[in-house]
């Protein structure tokens, strides 16, 4: 029998039934089947069924807990339940039996037979799928010509344009006193025509100078169009033009309003055109046309858009933290004669054939190193030496000099682009001819005085405490080793109708005074700078101030500063000068310069020049 204690646990069980809840999952599973012959009945008497739900009921009436009307009621409820249930199972099962056919008929269309399905994919395996459909779809696209709306070709990713446009104010203003008689423009001279020196009988102003005492107020202009172009494996080429009055080497300034005037277009120089090798970060080799690949914190030796024409390599390597040696060297053709140079005669055998080429030549070098004292303090020392070859003028042999298209020998030792300030000599030794006792034409080409080896200091030491303001101490010291006072003395006093801007005028500008060298060879230059070393945001600023000091004959006058003194050496005077960010990639600046002889004969120019800059 079972006791009150029972019952009562299973009330609950049938209370559960009757509300229409869900019974425990083993009786649920018992009641699956579906029913079979008549309904089970409950009854006091009736023998065991092998229905466990209606077996519980039975023993529930014959306990007392049920009278039968109530258990066959929830016979009934539980048999329909479970019918119920029965049926939503089977459609149930019908549906998800119909899913499984859609998603296997699915896949058999995305996944022809001998596909293989894997769960996992490992990222190596995603990286090469990845790399083949790039390839493959690369190869499609070179193939059939076509590409994406706005996609570029591949060798447009490794070429860089970049370029930079001044324009300038500038003027020129000469104090009372210089002397116009010195100021022999040898250039205009030596690139042009000879100059007939019996005619200097009738005054020196007759010669070809330079102005030394008219102010001017020019406007100019200078723009720069630059490329360079990745190639392979290290290989770089590069090419720049730029404007200018002429092709002088130190100067790409056009004067507004030159040129013929009336709005005349200006002429394009090709400024750069090189080759750049670099098969490591701290190694390069340079062929062509290039920036001077030399460490020149200042203008004193060579100007700062001086262009280098041959070849060059550069080195550098870290040998302890902090301590960078660095050297330099190159070798670079200054003029190269003519194929065709014009013909000339021997008058020692009488016979007439080609002059012989005159080559003139620089070969330099320079080592030195990076100190990384400390973070915010960097010193950078070099000391270079640069030998000019074949550039000093030789007197000729004996010649006859009937018109100003006749040659002599020499003539191709003239410098084929001069500034002023070096000591030049005759180059001619005419033989004199005389008609009707007067003397004949006299066509004179001039030359260098002086060999040119120079030996040059150059340092930068530069304070960044004050990040992002920094303040920078730049400086370089010059000496020409091949200068000889007294050989040039001797030249000079040879043919002392010519004066140079460094020999002791004669009186009140006559000629024929028994003139005294008075150049040098030697340079220094020294600058300080504060401020942002790059002008990036509007606002940034830095200022400068220096003084410079050039003997006539320490540097050659060609390749020196156009801007100080308005070129050339035998210079000495201050600048200082400013400039200011007016926004990303604009900035003004201004700068005063004012410079005198020194030595020979009286001269000076204050000259001030205020910018507008823009780079891209």
């Amino acid at each position: 029998m079972i006791d009150r204690g029972t019952v009562r646990s299973i009330i609950p069980i049938v209370v559960a039934m009757a509300c229409g809840l869900a019974l425990p999952t083993a009786a649920a599973a018992q009641d699956e089947a579906p029913p079979r012959g008549p309904r089970p009945t409950v009854s006091r008497s009736a023998p065991p069924s092998p229905n466990a739900t209606v077996n519980l009921i039975n023993l529930l009436v014959k306990q007392g807990v049920l009278d039968e009307a109530q258990a066959a009621a929830l016979v009934k409820q539980a048999d329909e339940e479970a019918y119920v249930a029965r049926q939503a199972a089977r459609e149930a099962a019908t549906k998800a039996e119909g899913a499984k056919t859609t998603a296997d008929t699915a896949l058999e269309a995305t996944s022809p037979k001998g596909t293989k399905r894997v769960t996992y994919v490992p990222e190596v395996v995603k990286k090469q799928i990845r790399e083949d459909l790039r390839r493959e779809v690369m190869a499609q696209a070179k193939t059939e010509g076509w590409a994406a709306p706005g996609k570029f070709p591949e060798w447009v990713s490794r070429i860089r344009f970049m370029g930079d446009l001044r324009v300038r104010y500038e003027g020129d203003f000469f104090p009372k006193g210089n002397d116009p008689y010195t100021a022999v423009n040898y250039n205009a001279i030596n690139t042009g025509s000879p100059y007939n020196t019996s005619n200097t009988g009738t005054g020196a102003v007759l010669w070809p100078t330079y102005n030394v005492d008219q102010d001017r107020d020019r406007a100019r202009l200078r723009a720069r169009l630059g490329m360079e172009a990745d190639l392979f494996d290290g290989f770089t080429a590069g090419l720049r033009i730029a404007t200018g009055d002429t092709n002088a080497p130190v100067s790409f300034n056009q004067t507004l309003g030159g040129s013929g005037g009336n709005f005349s277009k200006y002429a394009i120089w090709l400024d750069r055109a090189f080759i750049n090798y670099r098969p490591w970060d701290d190694l390069s080799f340079y062929a062509g046309r290039f920036d001077n690949p030399f460490f020149h914190p200042t203008d004193l030796v060579y100007h700062r858009d001086l262009g280098f024409d041959g070849i060059a390599a550069k080195a550098r390597y870290e040998i302890a933290p902090g301590i960078t040696p660095f050297f330099v060297a190159g070798v670079f053709p200054l003029y190269n004669t003519d194929f065709n140079v014009g013909n000339g005669i021997d008058y020692s055998t009488g016979t007439v054939g080609k002059f012989p080429s005159h080559d003139k030549w620089m070969v330099g070098a320079q080592t030195g190193s990076d100190f990384r004292m400390t973070p915010e303090i960097d010193l950078k020392l070099g000391v270079a030496y640069y030998d000019f070859m074949n550039v000093r003028g030789q007197l000729s042999s004996p010649c006859f000099v009937y018109t100003s298209s006749d040659l002599c020998d020499t003539d191709l030792t003239r410098p084929s682009f001069a500034q002023k300030g070096n000591t030049y000599m005759a180059l001619r030794n005419i033989v004199p001819v005389y008609v009707n006792n007067v003397l004949g034409p006299q066509y004179q080409y001039f030359g260098l005085a002086s060999a040119f080896r120079d030996v040059v200091l150059s340092g930068r030491l530069d304070f960044g405490h004050f990040h992002p303001v920094h303040v920078v101490l730049d400086g370089e010291y010059v000496q020409n080793v091949a200068w000889d006072r007294a050989d040039i003395a001797a030249k000079v006093n040879a043919n002392p109708i010519w004066a140079s801007g460094a020999v002791a005028p004669c009186p009140s500008g006559q000629s024929g005074c028994n003139q005294v060298y008075e150049g040098g060879n030697v340079g220094w230059l020294m600058r300080m700078t504060v401020g942002y070393k790059q002008l990036k945001e509007f606002g940034d600023w830095n200022f400068h101030v220096g003084y410079k000091y050039l003997e006539s004959d320490a540097v050659i006058d060609a390749f020196a500063d156009s801007d100080f003194g308005l070129g050339g050496t035998n210079l000495k005077g201050y600048f200082v000068g400013a400039n200011l960010a007016l926004g990303q990639n604009v900035w003004a600046s201004a700068r005063w310069m004012s410079a005198n002889q020194v030595a020979g004969a009286p001269y000076a120019v204050d000259i001030i020049q205020v910018d507008l800059n823009a780079r891209f």
